[in-house]
């Protein structure tokens, strides 16, 4: 069930080099599927099943040593909701679900006010606390930026706080 899963990763995220930094990134961020069935009384190779039946969302990573990597709180949230999106939770409720110039807006009437500033930088700020770090991995198997790239980065970069 590993080499499948492993193999479904590869095809969905691309087959890429996994860098020291990456692999600290990962540590850091997520745990290791194994660790975490241990800790939670679950059976891993039912969890892989779950994941290849897309019951539940594949492992974020896979580190050098091919362990597979998923957010700590993988089980509470698949509770919670049978979706995911890209947040440091891992969960539908906290993801970004719209980036933040959709509520500070470049059209508005006020834009580029010291109001719509501060605005915009506030909702930069509640995505940066959501959004993880990401690594040259990601760039590699989204095939470009990462949500942090277009959505924080580029935003603070285009509008400087004053």
């Amino acid at each position: 069930m590993k080499r499948r899963l492993v193999e479904r990763f590869k095809e969905v995220n691309g087959d890429h080099p996994v860098t020291d930094a990456d692999d600290a990134y990962v540590g850091a961020q997520f745990v290791a599927l194994e660790e975490l069935c241990a800790v939670r009384g679950r059976e891993a190779g039912a969890v892989r099943r779950l994941m290849r039946e897309q019951r539940l969302p594949l492992p974020g990573y896979l580190r050098s040593d091919g362990a597979e990597t998923v957010p700590a709180d993988l089980f509470a949230r698949a509770d919670e909701a049978a979706a995911w999106t890209c947040s440091k939770r891992g969960s539908p409720l906290t993801g970004p679900t719209r980036s933040p110039g959709r509520r500070a807006a470049a059209d508005e009437p006020d834009a580029g006010s010291a109001r719509w500033s501060e605005r915009l930088h506030t909702l930069v700020d509640e995505l940066d606390a959501l959004e993880p770090a990401f690594t040259a991995y990601d760039r590699l198997r989204f095939d470009g930026p990462t949500s942090r790239d277009t959505r924080i980065d580029a935003v603070r970069a285009r509008s400087p706080r004053p």
